[in-house]
């Protein structure tokens, strides 16, 4: 058969020159593995695969070829109205059509209406059994089974050589995406990984990409794609530390600042040429068992918190941090300012501030759905930043915009990004450090837009206060204007959401 796998790291095309430098430079670098695992378990099935990422460079569809018998795409929520107009396009081609990826597994009834079959979970064996007829069109599939074992960095060359290289050769930013592990033992309500077992893929298959990734790729950043890396840290870095000192490649993880509670470990990882962590704080007043601070919340756990990253900075030469500002437990004028706070005293730590999202099979959006406190009409590509699709416990619309906008005119500033760029040791993390900024400046004036519009806008507020419960216009032009050229796709019908 002829096989296309497609994953849509974009929503739209680029419009403008820092949009589509942006997209190049940072959603590009996002190539999940789970796509390239498919690609490579349908190659050895023995099908003609075609593999490609969509980062906002051109047309999605023009980057598979046509007359394709099955085609699998991958994609996040925000993304989902692409993936929908695609699967329209391609039904009408008699394409089989598969959708995977974080938003199957949200919302598979919804996907339902667009696509031929939904994987939630997949592996080798249930891609055979695809292949061979053994599922009806129109169901919801999921093997069933604890993912055990990947492809190789080997068997997924042609793939990492696809999604991350540029005319054929590696960037600065090519990145290879690995996984030692699998799940979390976290509890977080916000997150889809909440409920799936921490289990440790096998060393021995680490320890292989390693040495391939030294010899053949050497130098090449590793993403480690883990929920939580470093669980069993020892088991972990044991395999790391087999690499000789100079073969090895600098990495980058999602880890906890738990894990990170020894400076043995970050030594450790400093060795074994970790470049990169980015740990959770989440929120001021809660998940502070992530953080390694107890029980501490409000001001005591800013306190510990900066001294930790402080810490960090010390053996790894970039650091981020996560916080999400909204949800029930924050109340106030408090944790807009303490994150503030953080992001002065501590310029060189590169903070992401998220919205509440309820992604569904998440704590977090079974809480929202039982208080009907989700927007129904707002659609799922609307669930990202800056928009607000659920209503907040302890913050009105216009309220919290406005301490969004104050938040992130204070992390694109000017003065943050000389205190940034000054603070930050390596040349090329200094360019980094400014592209970003620059680039979140797109994020700002979202933001100030949407502000702006509740402030002139009755029924956009009552909207977002719950009181009316059709779409506002505004909501629907940026809709039209994501989709572009594809929007005629989508009917009035389609946009709407199914929650089931």
């Amino acid at each position: 058969m002829r096989v296309g796998i497609l994953e849509l790291l974009a929503e739209s095309v680029s419009q403008t020159w820092g949009e589509h430098r942006y997209s190049l430079w940072y959603k590009k670098i996002l190539a999940s593995i789970t796509p390239q695992a498919v690609a490579a378990w349908c190659r050895q099935l023995g099908h003609h695969v075609y593999y490609a990422t969509y980062y906002g460079q051109r047309d999605p569809k023009s980057l598979l070829p046509d007359q394709l018998d099955m085609v699998f795409i991958s994609t996040y929520t925000q993304a989902s109205a692409l993936a929908y107009a695609l699967s329209k396009l391609y039904r009408r081609e008699k394409t089989v059509t598969v959708i995977g990826g974080p938003h199957a597994k949200s919302f598979p009834v919804d996907c339902l209406r667009f696509f031929d079959f939904v994987v939630r979970d997949c592996d080798k064996t249930l891609l055979r059994d695809l292949f061979h007829g053994a599922f009806s069109r129109g169901t919801i599939i999921t093997s069933g089974r604890l993912l055990d074992d990947l492809p190789s960095v080997e068997e997924r060359l042609p793939e990492i050589r696809t999604a991350t290289f540029t005319r054929g050769r590696p960037t600065m930013l090519s990145n290879v995406p690995l996984l030692s592990s699998v799940g979390c033992p976290y509890r977080c309500d916000f997150c889809i990984d909440w409920n799936n077992p921490y289990i440790l893929l096998p060393p021995e298959h680490l320890a292989n990409d390693l040495r391939y990734l030294s010899t053949h790729l050497p130098g090449m950043l590793v993403g480690f794609h883990d929920p939580n890396f470093g669980v069993k840290f020892d088991q972990v870095l044991e395999v790391m530390e087999t690499i000789p000192e100079k073969a090895r490649n600098p990495y980058a993880v999602s880890i906890s600042l738990s894990i990170m509670r020894s400076q043995h470990r970050l030594q450790r990882l400093k060795n074994t040429h970790c470049v990169y962590v980015g740990p959770g704080v989440e929120s001021w007043a809660n998940y502070s068992h992530k953080a390694g601070v107890g029980a501490a919340v409000g001001r005591p756990k800013w306190e510990r918190v900066v001294a930790h990253f402080a810490e960090l900075s010390q053996y790894i030469p970039y650091v981020g941090a996560n916080f999400v500002l909204g949800t029930d437990v924050d109340a106030g004028a408090e944790p807009f300012e303490l994150t503030q706070a953080f992001m002065r005293r501590l310029p060189f730590v590169w903070p992401m501030v998220f919205i509440p999202i309820p992604y569904g099979g998440t704590p977090l959006y079974d809480s929202y759905r039982a208080e009907d406190r989700i927007l129904k009409p707002m659609p799922f590509s609307f669930y990202y930043l800056p928009y607000l699709v659920v209503q907040l416990k302890h913050y009105s619309p216009l309220e919290y915009y406005e301490k969004m906008v104050d938040l992130y005119a204070v992390l694109t500033s000017t003065k943050m990004l000389v205190h940034r760029v000054w603070s930050t040791r390596q040349y090329r993390l200094k360019l980094f450090q400014a592209f970003r900024t620059v680039a979140m400046r797109t994020l700002l004036a979202k933001l100030r837009d949407i502000r702006d519009q509740l402030r002139g806008d009755r029924q956009l507020r009552a909207f977002h206060e719950g009181t009316v419960h059709t779409l506002p216009e505004y909501y629907r032009y940026l809709y039209t204007k994501q989709l572009g050229a594809y929007a005629e796709l989508i009917s009035e019908t389609d946009m709407y959401p199914d929650l089931a």
